[in-house]
C-alpha cells in the first residue's frame, strides 16, 4: 500500500489497536468480509484480554521502582501516604502495574550553542589567498 497512510488510532499504543481493529472489522463487514472481521475482533478481544491481565499484575516495590523510574523509597511513601492503593498487606506492599506512576524519560540536551568564531569570513579567506592551504 504504497502512498496510503494508515488510520490513526484512538492512542499511538498497543492499548489503542483493539479499537483500530474494530474500525477495520466494521469496515470489512461492509463489503462482505465476514470472515476476516470475526479474525479482527477475536484479535481485539484477546490483546484486550492480555491488557487487562498486565494492569492487574502486581510488584514489589523493587520490581516497581525497576519498571516507573522512582525509587523504593519514594514508592513505599507514596503507598503508606495513600496516593497509590496497596495490593500487597500492610508490610508487605504491592503495586498493581495500572497504578504505577511513570517518570517522564529525560529530556534529550540540545546541542551545544555554536561558540563565536574568531575569525570572520573575510579573514580566513584572506588568509587562504596569502598563505595558501596547507
Amino acid at each position: 500500500m504504497k502512498g496510503k497512510s494508515r488510520p490513526k488510532r484512538d492512542r499511538a499504543s498497543v492499548e489503542g489497536l483493539p479499537a483500530d481493529w474494530r474500525k477495520q472489522a466494521k469496515a470489512l463487514r461492509r463489503y462482505g468480509g465476514e470472515t476476516p472481521a470475526v479474525a479482527l475482533d477475536r484479535c481485539a478481544d484477546d490483546l484486550e484480554a492480555t491488557l487487562r491481565e498486565r494492569d492487574e499484575t502486581t510488584l514489589s516495590l523493587v520490581e516497581a521502582a525497576r519498571e516507573s523510574g522512582y525509587s523504593r523509597d519514594h514508592l513505599g511513601r507514596l503507598v503508606r501516604d495513600g496516593k497509590i492503593p496497596n495490593a500487597g498487606r500492610p508490610n508487605a506492599p504491592r503495586i498493581a502495574r495500572r497504578h504505577l506512576p511513570r517518570k517522564a524519560p529525560a529530556a534529550v540536551p540540545l546541542a551545544e550553542e555554536p561558540r563565536p568564531r574568531k575569525h570572520s569570513n573575510a579573514q580566513i579567506v584572506q588568509s587562504i589567498i596569502q598563505k595558501g592551504i596547507e
